[in-house]
């Protein structure tokens, strides 16, 4: 595990508490950049059995990859997880003296590509409970409001509710009996909403219950590559239930409330 390349400042430490987000720049070096841009290409020529083409699966002529648990499979995104800054940022911003992996991911939207993420947070898809629970977002190229850039609801991890998991294909998969993400499209001027252009290496760490969407790519030629990483911290537990999203076979001696540390959710910190 590499340590930072710069310290968190306290300011960031501050927004990350309050907002739920924090945008740090330049915390990857290029040779990661190139490293998982490579990874990146690999992985969408031969995906996972938990890949998904979410664009095609609502008619959309673009692409919209997604694909978890790489760093099974993929050696960049092994030595990513691993040894690059992402788990000493998700330990400073957390304040936790230990992390786990939770997953990685890739969220690819191709140029032409209509498909929104959906308004939704991250936890209620997750067999876990617990606070310290975060995603460094890591861009791969350059990110604006056009290519597809996310926007977070600033301090919506305190608002003390849990939504439903929203499908990002458009199904009707998650059956947890809690509340739909309010419609946050017709109640915009409500909310502070946080959007970000990235240059490749920046990353945006947010909370795991910070409310989340992102347009489509509706550019015609600029590449939207992101590589996400969940982390997980001190009082995080393992918490199986029904319609959550799919995830390999979870590890046998883990029974609920335990601590994550296992083969499948490796302790890194």
């Amino acid at each position: 595990m590499q340590p930072l390349p710069r310290p968190i400042t306290r300011e960031e430490l501050q927004t990350f508490e309050t907002d739920g987000i924090v945008c740090l720049r330049q915390m990857f070096s290029e040779e990661w950049v190139e490293k998982m841009r490579e990874a990146a290409e690999e992985s969408m020529a031969t995906p996972g059995e938990l890949h998904a083409e979410l664009a095609k699966e609502l008619g959309d002529e673009g692409r919209f990859f997604h694909d978890t648990f790489v760093w099974r499979r993929n050696a960049a995104c092994r030595s990513f997880v691993f040894d690059s800054p992402a788990a000493s940022i998700a330990a400073e911003l957390m304040g936790a003296s230990k992390i786990n992996l939770f997953f990685d991911q890739w969220l690819i939207k191709e140029p032409g590509t209509s498909t929104r993420t959906p308004w939704h947070h991250d936890m209620t898809y997750w067999p876990i409970d617990g606070e310290q629970i975060c995603t460094v977002w890591l861009a791969l190229d350059r990110v604006t409001a056009d290519s597809g850039a996310v926007e977070y609801i600033k301090g919506s991890h305190r608002w003390g509710r849990k939504f439903r998991p929203a499908s990002f294909g458009g199904g009707h998969q998650y059956t947890e009996s809690i509340p739909e993400v309010p419609d946050i499209e017709a109640e915009r001027e409500k909310h502070e909403i946080a959007q970000f252009d990235l240059e490749p290496g920046d990353c945006t760490v947010h909370h795991g219950l910070i409310v989340h969407g992102a347009p489509g790519n509706r550019t015609s030629a600029c590449r939207r590559r992101a590589h996400t990483s969940r982390w997980t911290g001190d009082d995080v537990v393992f918490h199986p239930r029904d319609g959550l999203q799919e995830m390999p076979s979870f590890p046998p001696e883990l029974t609920p409330g335990d601590p994550l540390d296992s083969e499948l959710w490796p302790r890194i910190v």
